[in-house]
């Protein structure tokens, strides 16, 4: 039975110990903190609220994805989001606009003027660009138009990525989208040839867990039988030519331990990947490369309200803010809508994300400015009354590492390191994309 080290116990590393579990393998994780799962983190308060630290929902396109959760026995134990959460908003000229669901409420939603919804319905006949190489924002302004990456996938982008459009590489962030521009030309025929293909499901379901979206982390790991060793960090790590790995690693105590193995995954993220001493890694210069994965502050703010404090009927998933708004948050999640037994009986729960590269200066403000600044905007737009009765928040000095357009340079570099030096390969949502889908198919 072959040995194989996973570094990093989130939930790009579980996947890879369940994946080497399934095929004969001795794993072994080694994590840093005393829990698994990375940024997928929960917490009941003692006031009654539950707080996703990090993703809120699980979306679920794919069958192969569903028949996976299936095996390992996660997806009975699953929610669905609330039905009025297909509802999205969009800020527009300091007001909520909602985001049309279908055809006829395209043509009379206000989220578009009337030549932004005309320029639209002219993107099956716009040509093919011949370079791989586009952002988003270049590949969405020729196709779609400038008033779509305006209101549409500026304020997207910025909820899933906390980024601007300009920065991302549209076959890195949306490879999807490329491809079905290169293959049908159009992303509207593209879309009606996705819906065919045999792996998509035939509706998407928007998931979560009773005890928040770690619960997806502790129903993981009880199906995943191997050695866990917590509070361990790998401080050195050395290719031993033909028989394998050695690595270094220090435990919460300081005391130190050598241990070998025949294979080694790496699931850290990019920015720890330099604080190990690799030693004897042919083209070791690559490791350097995987390291440049771009990060910005983010924060979120968790506010708590009586109902009658709140105007706005909370009817959707939440709002996004588009740059030209000029407003001091990036969106917020109406959480206590989005999924059940998320406040008391009576009481609503708002997540508001701040700063990531847009406005990285905000995200780093102290708790009173803070707070103070996000009670501000929620009063004008959702037209929330008096003091929350219960506040937090989560801060992550680096936060979603971006798919910019040197991530081709750093999967190129995961790869020649794995072909060079056997047993080694790296992983990571560095290098699959930050979406719980891609870090579970990785």
């Amino acid at each position: 039975m072959k040995s194989i080290a996973i570094l990093g116990g989130g939930l790009s590393g579980l996947t890879q110990a369940w994946k080497a579990q399934k095929s004969g393998k001795k794993v072994t994780i080694f994590e840093e903190n005393s829990r698994l799962g990375g940024v997928i983190q929960s917490e009941r308060t003692k006031e009654g609220f539950l707080l996703d630290y990090g993703p809120n929902s699980l979306s679920l396109r794919k069958q192969n994805l569903s028949e996976m959760l299936e095996q390992l026995d996660i997806l009975d134990h699953a929610i669905d989001a609330n039905v009025i959460a297909k509802k999205r908003f969009i800020v527009r000229a300091g007001k909520l606009v909602a985001l049309p669901l279908n055809f006829p409420t395209f043509l009379s939603s206000r989220f578009l003027s009337p030549i932004g919804k005309l320029r639209i319905l002219l993107e099956p006949f716009i040509r093919k660009s011949k370079s791989n190489s586009e952002s988003v924002a270049q590949f969405i302004e020729r196709r779609l138009g400038r008033e779509v990456l305006d209101y549409a996938a500026n304020p997207f982008l910025g909820g899933v990525f906390a980024a601007r459009p300009e920065t991302l590489s549209l076959p890195n962030a949306f490879p999807a989208l490329a491809e079905m521009e290169r293959q049908n030309g159009s992303i509207f025929r593209g879309f009606l040839a996705s819906r065919k293909k045999s792996n998509r499901m035939e509706k998407t379901r928007l998931i979560s867990f009773p005890n928040g979206m770690e619960e997806l982390i502790t129903r993981f790991e009880m199906k995943v039988q191997c050695s866990i060793l917590r509070k361990h960090s790998a401080k050195e790590i050395e290719s031993v030519h033909q028989n394998g790995w050695k690595i270094k690693c220090t435990s919460e105590n300081g005391s130190q331990s050598i241990l070998h193995f025949d294979e080694l995954i790496c699931t850290l993220p990019a920015t720890q990947i330099s604080s190990i001493k690799w030693t004897n890694v042919k083209n070791s210069k690559d490791l350097n490369v995987l390291s440049t994965a771009p990060h910005f502050p983010l924060s979120l703010v968790f506010l708590g309200f009586e109902r009658e404090q709140i105007e706005h009927p909370l009817d959707g998933f939440g709002f996004l803010v588009p740059e030209l708004e000029n407003r001091k948050i990036l969106g917020t999640l109406f959480s206590s809508t989005l999924f059940s037994n998320r406040a008391p009986e009576g009481k609503v729960l708002l997540t508001t994300f701040v700063g990531g590269e847009r406005q990285p200066h905000l995200a780093e403000m102290n708790d009173g400015s803070l707070f103070q600044s996000v009670s501000d905007e929620l009063s004008c737009l959702l037209g929330v009354k008096g003091k929350p009765i219960f506040q937090k928040i989560k801060r992550w000095p680096l936060s979603i590492p971006l798919p910019d357009s040197r991530m081709s340079e750093r999967k190129d570099a995961a790869r020649r390191l794995s072909s060079l030096n056997n047993g080694l390969s790296f992983s990571g949502s560095h290098l699959t994309g930050v979406s719980l889908p891609n870090c579970l198919e990785g």
